[in-house]
């Protein structure tokens, strides 16, 4: 296994060199313009796209921001997190979580919260092994 390098996606081309990964976990996605047009607009809000390089390429992302609400306070809120087919099984994910959780500890906060599909039960499982706990189910509808 080549090592990996984690830093933040910044520039468009290292936003664009993304896409093929968020895809996998965001296949609404039309393609890598529009990735990072959204990842743009949403750095206004603080969203940061922390990648795993590996020669390169990306092979896992963590995009997240801070967040504040009377629930939790501030808190660091993980939006997405997916690993590459072809580099799974390799402690990716579990690594990806880390290095935001690590992140939010230096900002002084105290929480990590990520949202997940009702229906993912192996992301489900994941979360519960690296000390996630189910403490909410989420509602929306289309408006």
């Amino acid at each position: 296994m080549n090592a990996i390098e984690l830093r933040h996606a910044e520039t468009a081309d290292e936003i664009a060199a993304c896409f093929p990964v968020m895809h996998a976990l965001r296949p609404h996605l039309s393609g890598p313009d529009e990735l990072v047009a959204r990842v743009t607009r949403q750095r206004e809000a603080g969203y940061r796209l922390l990648t795993g390089w590996r020669n390169g390429v990306p092979a896992a992302l963590a995009g997240y921001r801070v967040e504040e609400n009377l629930i939790h306070g501030r808190f660091i809120y993980v939006d997405d997190l997916v690993t590459a087919e072809s580099a799974r099984r390799e402690g990716l994910g579990a690594r990806m979580l880390d290095a935001v959780a690590a992140i939010g500890r230096e900002l002084g906060l105290r929480r990590l919260v990520l949202d997940t599909a009702i229906d993912n039960v192996f992301a489900h499982r994941f979360y519960y092994r690296e000390g996630l706990l189910a403490r909410a189910l989420r509602f929306s509808r289309e408006l």
